[in-house]
């Protein structure tokens, strides 16, 4: 991916180490799975953590969901500490009732899933263990992680002749994974940030390169960072969920660590990142309506951060730079979606105070504007071009704006495609974009598009050959307001009577986040065993772009649930499934949807399938000692100070609306160590909920009454985003 800022930013600016926000991020594990390649977890010298789609840049966000990309677990001998959130804090007499009712059905599906896992592990096999970690160029080397060593090579020697620099495993941390590395500009340095499963904070460890590499500093607790100089560092620290602090932190004689900016407002979360050239670092504080980003100009990084443009409620933007001039990503100006803006004036002529004086928002200057409906998924500046990565109507393009012609060429994507990641950084004088595309059932793809030849390359046919028995269909479902909902859906070509075959439907819904469509091997798994898989792009998301996800958050909350309710309903009625095979599947803020669903038209399905979901709005939302309460506001309303949002928040919330009813059954799955939703929460929905079914069945007193199973798995290990391809696959 590119930037973090971006993508933070166009993740629905909920920023978190995993998600941007209770549930970032991100992400992440994705919506509904954390069952991911086993990649490598170098991020390029420009990508986050939870990334979007695969995950959110790791995406570190302080948000409720799932985005976030997998790491390479690091095994030692060193004990970490783990999240501060334990059994201690939760009602114990619940959880040991929960794991005893766990421990007592789990054995009758002992056989099931022995060949689920032995089938996951073939197909993980198959398609993604041995792809290879993402490469890193810098000048004439290339580094790159495998196993938890970080090796370099020669770029025209071949990676044959790679060396080891160090292992992870010798710096002491226990199940540890690479999250996201930098390199000094003139390579004496580079800084990693290691991070364990069971806990939200990363440590960022400084090595000295060289022959013998040396530890130079660890530094707790730090979310991005930068490098503003060959020996200067930037980073923001990390506390309870929230990043509102960036320190510098030089490695020359007079070694030192300042504070450089803080962030007063409880709704903000910093990052940073470097512009593609390299020219700044811009320090980005971000709600999830609103930005402001100051710039560090690498050229003299001691001098004090300069403002681009103070915060209004409801712009924001992201800064890029190229040939003395600044690029700005924003929703400035009507309608609110992202334009490209160029400024006016050229850096090198006047000094950086008085350009960025002259250089408001009313001097802006714009370059191009996305299409109503559109999606910008991602961002990319080269010295000649300009590459955007758009959706729209469920299909992917990619836009490329050349600032040598002055012109922009759109190429539509191939159908098969819902997602894509952009290789590690590429440089920003390349000739060549690479990319990845794939989709839940089909495995990455590698793409090129070469700006000498002006043209989209599929690189070499991989060895495994693409899914060619899965059809892909996309439908649109009119909502309770006439608004049309795009679906994607997806079964086997040689499926029979579909109307008889179990179907999978998917929702998150909040925060501005796609739906995570890319490769997982278990929805492959269910292709082939003629299951159909539906995704439901409803209002809350981004799939359509910023209005998308206004349109669907705060008072608007409910559109989402009407969009979900008429894709099930339309799906159904041309012939996918039927209610008493269909199952819903969600994640962290995605539970609020299924769960609202699931008690107003709970005939609409057979199952949820839950994973640490966000199921109690009102209660959470009124407990601002919460790390991330006050900057969820922006997406749910504050219902302390408006009774009419408490209200609204009531009317939908699924523990507040349970009552007793058939129910679905029901399974869930929680982490002790979650520190965006509450276990507690979760057990008193399932408590209520299994209530609820149960008086429902004794007051019909029907003989052969059928009474749902509600079943809870409390992990032990995990947190909400992160977890290695082995635990995941036991889930």
């Amino acid at each position: 991916m590119c930037y973090t800022a971006l993508r933070n930013l166009l993740q629905g600016l909920s920023f978190s180490a995993k998600y941007y926000s209770k549930h970032n991020p991100p992400q992440t594990v994705c919506p509904f799975s954390k069952i991911g390649p086993k990649k490598c977890r170098i991020l390029g010298c420009s990508e986050s953590t939870c990334t979007h789609r695969t995950a959110p840049p790791g995406s570190i966000l302080p948000c409720r969901f799932f985005s976030c990309k997998e790491g390479t677990k690091v095994l030692s001998k060193r004990k970490q500490n783990t999240s501060k959130v334990t059994s201690d804090l939760l009602p114990k007499s619940l959880l040991k009732s929960e794991q005893k009712k766990w421990n007592n059905i789990s054995p009758i599906y002992k056989a099931m899933t022995k060949r689920i896992k032995e089938k996951l592990e073939e197909l993980h096999n198959m398609y993604t263990l041995n792809s290879r970690s993402p490469r890193i160029r810098f000048g004439e080397n290339v580094y790159f992680e495998e196993n938890g060593c970080i090796f370099i090579a020669k770029a025209d020697d071949g990676e044959g002749n790679a060396k080891i620099l160090f292992s992870v495993e010798d710096l002491g941390f226990s199940d540890a994974f690479i999250q996201r590395i930098r390199i000094s500009p003139d390579q004496r340095y580079m800084a990693i940030s290691l991070k364990s499963e069971n806990s939200e904070e990363a440590t960022c460890t400084i090595m000295k390169l060289g022959d013998l590499p040396v530890v130079e500093k660890v530094i707790p607790s730090v979310f991005s960072f930068e490098w503003a100089a060959n020996d200067v560092l930037y980073y923001t620290a990390q506390k309870n969920l929230k990043c509102q602090n960036v320190f510098m932190t030089t490695f020359t004689y007079q070694k030192c660590t300042k504070l450089v900016y803080t962030e007063q407002d409880a709704r903000f979360f910093v990052d940073l990142y470097c512009t593609k050239d390299r020219r700044f670092l811009t320090i980005n504080s971000n709600s999830k309506t609103t930005s402001e980003v100051w710039l560090v100009d690498c050229r003299h990084p001691f001098e004090s951060p300069a403002l681009v443009q103070a915060r209004t409620t409801g712009l924001i933007y992201h800064i890029e730079h190229r040939k003395d001039q600044l690029y700005i990503l924003t929703t400035y100006g009507e309608p609110a979606e992202y334009k490209a803006i160029l400024t006016d004036n050229y850096i090198h002529r006047i000094n950086l105070d008085a350009y960025l004086a002259s250089s408001g928002k009313e001097n802006w200057q714009l370059v191009y504007a996305l299409e109503r409906k559109t999606k910008l998924v991602d961002f990319e500046m080269f010295s000649d071009d300009c590459i955007m990565f758009l959706k729209n109507a469920g299909h992917l393009y990619l836009n490329v704006i050349s600032f040598v012609s002055h012109s922009v060429q759109s190429i539509k994507l191939p159908t098969w495609a819902c997602e894509f990641e952009l290789e590690s950084h590429p440089e920003h004088t390349t000739s060549t974009c690479y990319f990845q595309l794939s989709s839940p059932v089909h495995p990455p793809k590698r793409f090129a598009y070469s700006f000498k030849e002006n043209n989209l390359i599929e690189q070499a046919v991989q060895e495994v050959p693409i899914i060619t028995n899965c059809h892909t269909t996309r439908l649109l479902a009119k909502s309770k307001d006439e608004t049309l909902v795009p679906i994607t859906v997806f079964h086997n070509k040689n499926s029979k009577e579909l109307h008889r075959r179990p179907l999978l439907v998917h929702v998150y819904g909040a925060y501005g986040i796609d739906l995570n469509m890319s490769f997982k091997e278990e929805k492959l798994m269910l292709i082939e065993e003629d299951w159909i898989l539906a995704y439901c792009h409803v209002r809350g998301g981004g799939e359509q772009g910023l209005s998308w996800h206004r349109d669907g958050c705060q008072h608007n909350k409910l559109k989402g649930l009407h969009d979900l309710r008429a894709c099930i309903s339309l799906l159904h009625q041309v012939g996918f499934s039927q209610p008493k095979h269909t199952a819903l599947a969600a994640a962290s803020a995605g539970g609020v949807l299924a769960g609202a669903l699931c008690n107003t038209d709970p005939a609409l399905l057979r199952a949820m399938v839950l994973q640490a979901p966000f199921v109690d709005v009102l209660n959470t939302m009124m407990k601002t000692h919460l790390p991330l309460t006050i900057e969820e506001q922006e997406e749910w309303g504050n219902p302390l100070e408006d009774e009419k949002c408490m209200k609204y928040i009531k009317s939908y919330c699924p523990y507040q609306n349970i009552k007793p009813q058939c129910y679905p059954s029901v399974f869930i799955t929680a982490y002790e160590n979650d520190e965006r939703v509450p276990l507690t929460g979760i057990l008193q929905y399932v408590q209520k909920l299994r209530k609820a079914a149960l008086d429902h069945a004794s007051r019909t007193g029907k003989k052969g009454n059928w009474i749902p199973n509600i079943i809870l798995d409390v992990q032990a290990n995990g947190s909400h985003c992160d977890s290695s391809w082995e635990h995941s696959l036991n889930e």
